[in-house]
């Protein structure tokens, strides 16, 4: 087996002592961080969730503040399906660069041409689709 000490670069950013400050300053507040996280932050986690996880999360009634480590993005769409209800960026630091490449026109244009088409070999997928399907059954487990 070779393994490679594979992380996400924006995930990496959100640290323990992040979660350590705000649950001083949010006592109430439910801490929850994306599974890419380092093992110290999700330790200290109340909950580990996909991101649809915790837009799941984010809508139960018991739930009022949450403190997010995830990807700053998903600060707008919790607030947005949540009115009233207070979300707390674990990091500000947490943007990923990649992610702010993708727009609107750039999807429909993608969708209109069919491109581009991303080939790889088999091996690769079958590899690939293990991971998505994993991340999958922790969002279907929230």
């Amino acid at each position: 087996m070779i393994l490679w000490p594979g992380f996400c670069p924006t995930h990496a950013r959100i640290l323990p002592e992040h979660i350590t400050q705000l649950r001083q300053e949010y006592p109430e507040a439910k801490v929850v961080v994306h599974p890419e996280c380092k093992p110290g932050v999700i330790a200290l986690a109340d909950e580990v969730l996909s991101t649809s996880g915790m837009i799941k999360f984010a809508q139960r009634e018991d739930v009022q503040q949450v403190i997010v480590g995830s990807e700053m993005g998903i600060i707008y769409r919790l607030k947005k399906e949540n009115p009233g209800k207070t979300f707390i960026p674990v990091s500000e630091q947490a943007v990923c660069p990649n992610m702010k490449l993708i727009t609107l026109e750039k999807v429909l244009w993608s969708l209109e041409e069919m491109a581009p088409e991303v080939k790889v070999p088999e091996k690769v997928r079958l590899k690939a689709k293990k991971a998505v399907d994993r991340m999958l059954a922790v969002g279907r487990s929230a």
